[in-house]
């Protein structure tokens, strides 16, 4: 959003888009409560993520009365440093951020260097935005069905190597926790590469490959010294985000992780979930000690990106130019292609296990195919299903209105001034807490305060929590095309007599119907993919499809597991099915409107 604006604000404006001439119309909304959005968009983000963090100090520092803790004390802190495996479990964590976001980003970079330019990008781009809508645990949980002994890729191998047997290894669940990275790369890549190809038109990558294919760059070499620091430049946030998730992630870490000892998030919410209240103390303490490693891995990340900008001035100086990169170029795209195949391959392999009857090892598929399981499992599914519904598409229209409403009163602002303005700091610093901060560093803090205040669980209370994570999603997805759409448009309809208020209604917002259409998806898939929030602020009164499937996962019946895997990743997918086809539905007829 923030290079959305940037760029906006950098461009002139017309003389058809003076502010005088701006200012001979009323705004659609009095022009006071249109500019008071952007606070009030960065306080419902900022305010929950530091009243949060205050609710974890207070508790870490052994205060809390309700607990008995009347004074402060570093005991929560002592107690915390002697639990067995602690480092452990924090290396694991600082390891899993920083390895996910950079495999990952390599992965998109060898991508884009290797297509950028060819239809091979956008067909790529059409073939994987599905699986950006698949949330994180039900991808997870694919991917333990396809890597596990028993699992999908044993069954191939299990013929042509001659066993009948699963083979005697832990995978998922390796110490390393090698698994939770290859998952988190596997459903990150996709993020990141859609990311970056919306920033690549920023970064003039024709002009620019054109000039060093002048120079006799290679198309590899060329990409990653030209136009890969533009587009970086641009993606900083998205990946800031998937270190600081891929740190404090606790669904998919639940799923493949380690569990001797596990991650520290996961050991957090255990101590948060305990029978023994007085574990809330080592809880803060821990939350405390999470984002302490989150930010280190921020830290961490900096020192890469100045190591790899002093590479890539060093393979500059030096001429490397690997002109003759038609092999690396069919090499570097196999990251990319084997995380989506895993991702499908997952999911198909969790469909088929909801739908057998009896599957053996090392039969490659089951006996029969039955709804038993399904009809069988469906009912019981209904009660978090409904949940997941009502806060995804509650929390996602709430969102979609205040983001245009804020984008609205940016927009504006920008154009009542000559020299044009930039994001302000406020709000930009509000949309990146949530995104930044780990989820398990502050909700603990703000289910303490909400108890505190005698809120018990409750449908607007979850919703409420859900737009802290939606917001920022659905900004992000529209802010690109709210602020491209030619204002010419606007200013013929107001030369006609049309008042602002319909001018927004009836043509910006039609003309805009495909993007608000993908916002409010992606604010939905990123609802009902919420884990931590769900559970915590949910306290169990209120399952969700994601809680549910989760505490399956652990362990269970792979059948009635893939029954909830299945549909926790339907919802997403429709959503976004519904997405791609409304715009065709409500312009037909409209040669124009529909291209």
């Amino acid at each position: 959003m923030a290079g959305a604006l940037r760029s906006l604000s950098q461009r002139p404006l017309s003389k058809a888009a003076q502010p005088a001439q701006l200012r001979t119309t009323a705004p659609w909304l009095p022009g006071r409560l249109l500019q008071s959005v952007p606070p009030l968009v960065a306080l419902l983000l900022a305010g929950p993520v530091l009243a949060g963090l205050a609710g974890v100090v207070l508790p870490a520092f052994g205060y809390l009365p309700d607990l008995g803790g009347t004074g402060l004390s570093l005991q929560p802190l002592r107690v915390l440093l002697d639990q067995p495996g602690l480092a452990t479990s924090a290396a694991l964590s600082l390891a899993g951020g920083l390895v996910t976001a950079a495999v990952a980003l390599l992965g998109v970079l060898g991508l884009l260097a290797a297509t950028a330019g060819t239809r091979k990008l956008a067909l790529l781009q059409q073939g994987l935005a599905p699986l950006l809508a698949v949330p994180h645990a039900a991808a997870a949980v694919g991917l333990a069905v396809l890597l596990a002994p028993s699992g999908m890729l044993m069954r191939l191998a299990a013929l042509p190597l001659g066993f009948d047997r699963p083979p005697d290894y832990l995978f998922p669940h390796d110490p390393f926790g090698l698994a939770l990275m290859a998952g988190l790369i596997a459903k990150e890549m996709p993020f990141l590469l859609l990311v970056a190809i919306a920033a690549l038109p920023q970064a003039e990558p024709e002009r620019r490959l054109r000039l060093a294919r002048s120079l006799g760059y290679g198309r590899i070499a060329g990409f990653t010294l030209a136009v890969w620091p533009s587009v970086y430049r641009q993606i900083r946030l998205p990946v800031f985000a998937v270190i600081a998730y891929g740190t404090a992630v606790v669904d998919v870490a639940a799923i493949l992780g380690p569990s001797a000892p596990a991650t520290l998030a996961v050991r957090i919410t255990g101590w948060m979930n305990d029978p023994d209240l007085s574990r809330r103390f080592i809880a803060a303490a821990g939350a405390l000690l999470q984002l302490g490693v989150t930010a280190v891995a921020l830290i961490v990340w900096r020192g890469i990106e100045v190591l790899a900008g002093g590479l890539s001035l060093h393979l500059a100086a030096a001429g490397t130019r690997l002109p003759h990169d038609r092999s690396l170029r069919r090499l570097v795209i196999l990251p990319a292609l084997i995380a989506a195949a895993a991702l499908i391959a997952g999911l198909f392999a969790v469909m088929l296990w909801s739908f057998a009857a009896v599957w053996r090892f090392p039969d490659l598929l089951p006996d029969r195919l039955t709804l038993a399981t399904w009809t069988r499992t469906l009912p019981a599914a209904l009660r978090p299903l409904g949940t997941s519904l009502a806060v995804g598409a509650a929390s996602s229209t709430v969102a979609l209105v205040l983001v245009i409403a804020n984008l609205e009163a940016l927009r504006r602002r920008h154009l009542a001034s000559l020299e044009g303005s930039d994001v302000p700091a406020y709000l930009t610093v509000a949309l990146a807490l949530p995104l930044i901060v780990p989820q398990i560093a502050f909700l603990f803090g703000l289910e303490t305060g909400f108890l505190a205040l005698g809120l018990s669980p409750s449908l607007p209370l979850l919703i409420s929590v859900h737009l802290v994570f939606v917001i920022p999603y659905v900004a992000l997805a529209l802010a690109d095309p709210w602020f491209a759409l030619d204002p010419r448009y606007e200013q013929i309809a107001a030369s006609l007599g049309r008042r602002p208020l319909a001018v927004l209604l009836r043509l910006r917002l039609p003309m805009l119907l495909g993007p608000l259409a993908t916002a409010l998806a992606v604010g939905f898939a990123v609802s009902v993919g919420q884990y931590l929030p769900s559970l915590i602020v949910g306290a169990g009164r209120l399952p969700t499809i994601t809680t549910e499937a989760v505490a399956l996962a652990s362990g269970g019946d792979r059948r009635i597991i893939g029954v909830y895997a299945v549909l926790q990743a339907a919802l997403p997918l429709l959503a976004f099915a519904l997405a791609a086809s409304l715009p065709a539905l409500r312009h037909a007829g409209r040669r124009g409107m529909r291209a």
